[in-house]
């Protein structure tokens, strides 16, 4: 089945030639279908990419010019991704806030749909330069040496260096401060349950 999770690997070498001193490697994601029965076509397709890189694989010029997009791409995203976690910060707060806000406090639940909304908006702004710094990054040169070392491991994803996004988390001085508050405000309506029963 084409939509069966197995990775299929082509190796191509050159006949009487020894390996040089690197091995190039591209990690195809898409081939223009989808991956069902249908096979339907679809917009991502790495293969016009592949034949690009494969034809330039040998150009120095090439390789830095691609190197040179990465960057300048990887610069592009760097401040939206930084509001990407201001913004989540900020969420995570308005968050807390509208659990514990009195009933009908509209305005916290306001600031809250706007930023997620932004959210949302800063999401669609990093997805397309995202996009392109995956499909730059899968074309990669891997030093022979280090083929030897991982006994002739030839998958892609054992080499391939991708870049992981800053995740968010909250400090924790800021967790506990916020449990104490939950922990006093339970306690209010703990006493006030305790007076409408007596």
């Amino acid at each position: 089945k084409p939509y069966a999770g197995v990775s299929t690997a082509i190796l191509f070498f050159t006949k009487g030639a020894k390996t040089g001193g690197e091995v190039w490697f591209y990690d195809m994601a898409h081939d223009g279908f989808s991956l069902d029965d249908k096979r339907q076509p679809v917009a991502e397709n790495d293969i016009p990419d592949i034949l690009a890189c494969w034809r330039k694989r040998s150009d120095p010029a090439f390789r830095t010019a691609r190197q040179a997009r990465l960057a300048e791409l990887e610069a592009q995203a760097a401040p939206l991704k930084a509001e990407r976690l201001a913004q989540q910060r900020e969420i995570n707060r308005l968050t807390f806030e509208s659990v514990i806000a009195a009933d009908g406090e509209a305005a916290i639940h306001g600031e809250l749909e706007a930023a997620q909304a932004r959210l949302a908006e800063l999401a669609g702004r990093i997805a397309p330069l995202q996009n392109q710094m995956e499909q730059l990054g899968r074309n990669f040169w891997v030093k022979r040496t280090e083929i030897v070392a991982a006994g002739y491991d030839l998958t892609a994803s054992r080499y391939r260096q991708v870049a992981q996004d800053e995740a968010f988390y909250e400090q924790p001085g800021v967790t506990m401060a916020r449990l104490r508050l939950l922990d006093e405000v339970m306690a209010h309506t703990v006493g006030e349950l305790q007076e409408l029963v007596q």
